[in-house]
């Protein structure tokens, strides 16, 4: 049974700003981080009129940034990973800070985020940085407002583009405003935020990897319905404490590169999943972009696609994790996506799924998801209108058919 969303906002935690900033070593006596949200980061792109403005291009300059995220598992101390990946100059923070979130882009009290003990931090191209932790005392489902302030101009930004939430910006030093006006500026991106964990609180996490259908493209914007947001419902209702953190990229590919789409699934596995803290196991769902037929520089075969997946199995097992495949969905409602080779390639690369015994466990998303009487189209009930992306009630569907037993140390 999900949890109503408004007995959510019921429940959570106002922070206070009492809590104080301290270094992390002081948090705990020995901190053992988790992550409890995450996303993926990928390469500057332009504002597309059909999603809406993001500030990727342009990056930032005397602004303030407000992101609202939601995490999945509680702690009593916190930290926040910033990224320049994809940045080609040093990222400087003049200041940042941690809050509940409100309506929009209010907030409660700020408290003040450290790097090393002081205010600033500088990230070099091609890095990322975590924040000191905080005293601060977090629940499952707690949304919070992760405010970044900047002075010099930044260039590019290291984004996420299809957040399916709103990100706020202002003009100036707004870095403690509770109230929201100052935040006229809107996207539906996130920028620089890639993490952030938790300390005192559960050791395990779930990665959910893939493309758009992790991504929660189709869902509605604000609301938390993305399939691994349903997940984490699920888990907190049967009171299994673990964070879940999405890994998805909206037109991700697992083979090759794509400007507009980031980086390829292998090449990001690392450092997507296996390098953030406390990821005991992982749901793969990739490949549908590989065998599109508008795919470039070329559509995929299933013996590739499922030697990728081999990889990631490889990679996964390597370092302890409980490895789940997830089934391609159906694709044929979707005029971009589908021809009659890309649907022997998709039936192809599921029966391996399904059969092959690769991955410890089976995630048979098509199943749940296709039509009875025409197994290669969606239910219309979950179709978000694009026959292909899913709306909260499948992304629902989704999260229901996880095994919330998984295994988190790998037979």
């Amino acid at each position: 049974m999900r949890i109503p969303k408004a007995l959510i906002s019921a429940v959570l935690l106002t922070l206070t700003a009492a809590a104080a900033a301290v270094p992390a070593e002081a948090a705990t006596a020995a901190p053992r981080w988790t992550a409890t949200w995450g996303t993926a980061t990928q390469w500057p792109t332009p504002s597309t009129p059909w999603y809406g403005t993001n500030w990727s291009r342009e990056g930032f300059a005397d602004h303030t940034l407000r992101q609202i995220i939601r995490i999945s598992a509680s702690g009593t101390a916190v930290r926040i990973r910033l990224s320049n990946i994809h940045g080609t100059t040093p990222l400087r923070i003049e200041k940042a800070a941690v809050a509940n979130a409100l309506q929009g882009a209010a907030a409660g009290p700020g408290l003040p985020l450290t790097f090393d003990g002081g205010p600033d931090v500088v990230i070099p191209p091609g890095r990322e940085r975590y924040s000191d932790a905080i005293r601060l005392r977090t629940h499952a489902l707690q949304r919070l407002a992760i405010t970044l302030r900047f002075t010099a101009p930044t260039g590019p930004a290291t984004f996420h583009h299809f957040a399916q939430a709103t990100s706020y910006r202002a003009v100036g030093d707004h870095l403690t405003d509770r109230e929201p006006a100052a935040f006229t500026e809107r996207s539906n991106s996130w920028y620089y935020l890639t993490g952030v964990e938790v300390s005192g609180g559960p050791h395990a996490s779930i990665a959910l990897f893939g493309d758009s259908l992790t991504d929660g493209v189709g869902s509605t914007v604000d609301a938390d319905n993305r399939y691994p947001d349903q997940l984490a419902e699920r888990l907190a209702a049967r009171h299994r404490p673990l964070g879940v953190v999405n890994a998805g990229i909206g037109g991700n590919r697992l083979l090759s590169d794509s400007p507009e789409y980031g980086q390829n699934g292998l090449a990001r596995f690392e450092r997507d999943v296996l390098d953030r803290h406390g990821i005991r196991s992982v749901i793969i769902m990739q490949g549908v972009n590989d065998l599109a037929e508008w795919n470039k520089p070329r559509q995929a075969t299933a013996t590739e696609i499922i030697a990728g997946h081999r990889r990631l199995i490889r990679a996964a097992r390597a370092r302890g994790l409980t490895v789940v495949g997830a089934t391609i969905m159906p694709i044929k409602g979707s005029g971009l996506a589908y021809s009659e080779q890309a649907e022997k390639v998709r039936d192809q690369v599921n029966h391996w799924i399904r059969t092959s015994g690769a991955y410890h466990q089976v995630a048979d998303f098509d199943r749940v998801v296709r039509q009875p009487t025409d197994p290669d189209l969606l239910r219309p009930e979950y179709d978000s209108g694009d026959g292909i992306h899913l709306n909260d009630a499948g992304y629902d569907a989704l999260a229901q058919a996880v095994d919330l037993h998984i295994p988190l140390t790998a037979a």
